[in-house]
């Protein structure tokens, strides 16, 4: 019989203390990870349900996390594969990553190109966009600040870099007065340079009205997390924006870039502010199930730390297991 063990770690890293998750601020981010070996092989996975947007808090997915892990091993007696049915999103998707690492399932090259990401001050952007090969595409926080000065970034940005293609995350911040003024403030030849704006409205519905009457693209994103939701092609809709850890296990995720790719939708692979070790697995991800997509993985830098496997390029300090940052619960 082959043998089966595995390792949890709970790891808490420093963020930058201006972030703001709806309505406050993330100090630290913490999370688990998962480490399953079978026989010779052996698969990792990150656990880091994300505050004020996971369902489920960390004490639940660590409680949940071992609860399986305890079933999965006892499962071998029995010959069994064990289900990720009825499981918290970010344990489903933490645990599936595990697998497929260890059956040899994920691919090991990544998409490390990142949509450089703006929280508010767009002179931050333009020396990350110089330096950008290729398509240059970059996403923007609105809903923050007033949705008059969105507008005046958003299309200030695109006359500034005629190339540009801008994503901006509204995080369903605006009632459908407010988006009509974010829009005043965008130059109608400069809209069409908008890749998308996701869930600009408190509903849906609104969203899709303000999409019908500025001509801006719009992208679901919240929306793709809610039960009901089903990949339907429809006017002014450019992408869904799949959050791995927020959305459930890899299977799940690889179903939505399928049904978006035959209705002609972009799926765009995001982070949920994972640690690097994280992100490395979304691009992977990215890389072998969304190729020609920029994924939206660019919030290493709001952490003080890397964790286990470094960002290429990444200049931060990497976390080891069995520092004070890194302990291990299993």
């Amino acid at each position: 019989m082959t043998i089966r063990s595995y390792h949890l770690y709970r790891y808490s890293i420093p963020v930058d203390s201006q972030v703001v998750l709806r309505n406050r601020f993330l100090k630290k981010r913490e999370g688990l990870l998962v480490q399953i070996k079978c026989g010779r092989h052996e698969g990792w996975g990150e656990i880091a349900p994300l505050p004020e947007f996971s369902r489920e808090t960390l004490e639940q997915a660590q409680a949940q996390t071992a609860l399986w892990l305890q079933q999965w091993d006892d499962a071998r007696s029995r010959n069994e594969k064990l289900s990720l049915d009825g499981l918290y999103p970010s344990v489903a998707f933490g645990l599936s990553c595990a697998l497929a690492e260890m059956k040899g399932e994920l691919g090991e090259t990544g998409n490390y190109q990142t949509a450089p990401l703006c929280y508010g001050d767009p002179d931050e952007l333009y020396d990350q966009l110089e330096q950008m090969p290729g398509e240059k595409v970059a996403k923007v926080k609105v809903g923050l600040y007033e949705a008059n000065r969105d507008g005046l970034i958003a299309d200030m940005l695109l006359e500034a870099v005629p190339d540009l293609r801008l994503r901006l995350d509204a995080n369903r911040a605006w009632t459908a007065a407010k988006a009509q003024m974010f829009a005043k403030y965008v130059k109608p030849e400069h809209r069409t340079r908008i890749q998308f704006l996701e869930e600009p409205c408190k509903t849906p519905e609104e969203s899709r009205q303000f999409a019908a009457e500025s001509g801006i693209a719009i992208a679901w994103d919240e929306s793709v997390r809610e039960a009901d939701f089903k990949v339907e092609a429809e006017p002014h809709l450019a992408a869904i924006v799949i959050k791995p850890t927020l959305v459930g296990s890899l299977q799940k995720c690889i179903a939505l870039i399928q049904q978006a790719r035959q209705q002609g939708i972009m799926a765009v692979i995001s982070s949920s502010i994972e640690s690097s070790f994280g992100l490395t697995q979304l691009a992977r991800i990215a890389q072998q199930y969304t190729p020609n997509v920029i994924p939206g993985l660019d919030t290493l830098d709001l952490m003080d730390f890397q964790l286990i496997r470094p960002w290429p390029g990444s200049t931060l300090p990497l976390l080891e297991l069995g520092c004070e940052r890194v302990e291990k619960i299993i």
